[in-house]
């Protein structure tokens, strides 16, 4: 019962801030950090902002490293997780409950073993710009995050990356599938995702640089965030060199980037 309530609740007041007015400062970051915003179509533009405003209004968001949070990094953030939610019946990650932000690249505790040593773990670190947490947490680095606005079209995007992750975590396992459609949704994405991931493996291997970050071939989890970060900002080339799997986020996000290219509506 007590579910019932807060989802109705929720829904409430979700289409209050449907018709909410939407700040005209919100609006400049928008424009400003979010570039593919400008792209958009006015209709995608007008779900976008009040994605944002619900997302805002759900989520938390927290300091790290002595950075105070403004609301640029708030709205900025936001936007680039609202444009993965577009045209989409989704429930604004779910799961999601805290974004916690860095000034830059953090450092993260692991453990390794060896193949030189089976059996004896090595402590250490890495050096990381974004982490997806399974527990309901985001943590991003705040220049990595303006270093992917700064260039919206050279097909990397951290925050893009990190929420990615979320998606393909609503299915369960981080695996590079989320949750899609049907069984032949399934059975398609799996037949694109496995030869584009081989595909990717080999040309790491050779050296051979391509449309998707090599970083794509550690893991099918890993390689679904990188093409997502390549199909809405590096989307032509993305098409030429990768059409099977263009179409399959294409379909997946219900979304066409390369239809934003020559769109020239006006930021209303």
């Amino acid at each position: 019962m007590l579910g019932f309530i807060n989802g109705f609740l929720r829904r409430r007041q979700r289409e209050r801030l449907r018709v909410a007015e939407f700040s005209s400062y919100w609006l400049e970051i928008l424009k400003t950090n979010v570039p593919l915003f400008n792209r958009l179509h006015s209709a995608d533009q007008e779900e976008l902002r009040w994605r944002v405003q619900v997302f805002l209004a759900e989520k938390q968001f927290e300091g790290c490293g002595g950075l105070t949070i403004t609301d640029e990094m708030t709205v900025t953030i936001a936007g680039h997780a609202c444009l993965l939610l577009l045209h989409r019946e989704t429930d604004f990650y779910p799961e999601l409950y805290s974004i916690l932000v860095y000034p830059s690249s953090f450092l993260v505790p692991v453990k390794r073993d060896f193949d030189d040593a089976p059996g004896i773990v090595h402590e250490g670190v890495d050096v990381l710009c974004g982490e997806a947490w399974p527990t309901g947490a985001i943590v991003l680095s705040w220049d990595e995050v303006c270093q992917a606005f700064s260039d919206d079209r050279d097909g990397t995007n951290v925050t893009l990356h990190e929420f990615a992750h979320l998606l393909d975590m609503e299915g369960g396992e981080a695996d590079g599938t989320p949750i899609l459609q049907d069984h032949e949704h399934y059975r398609e994405w799996a037949k694109v995702f496995e030869t584009e991931f081989t595909h990717l493996r080999r040309a790491r291997r050779r050296g051979r640089l391509t449309v998707l970050d090599e970083y794509g071939a550690e893991h099918p989890a890993e390689f679904f965030a990188v093409a997502t970060e390549a199909f809405f900002e590096n989307s032509s080339v993305m098409k030429q060199q990768h059409p099977a799997l263009y179409g399959e986020l294409k379909g997946y996000y219900q979304q066409d980037p390369i239809m934003w290219l020559s769109r020239s509506d006006p930021v209303k």
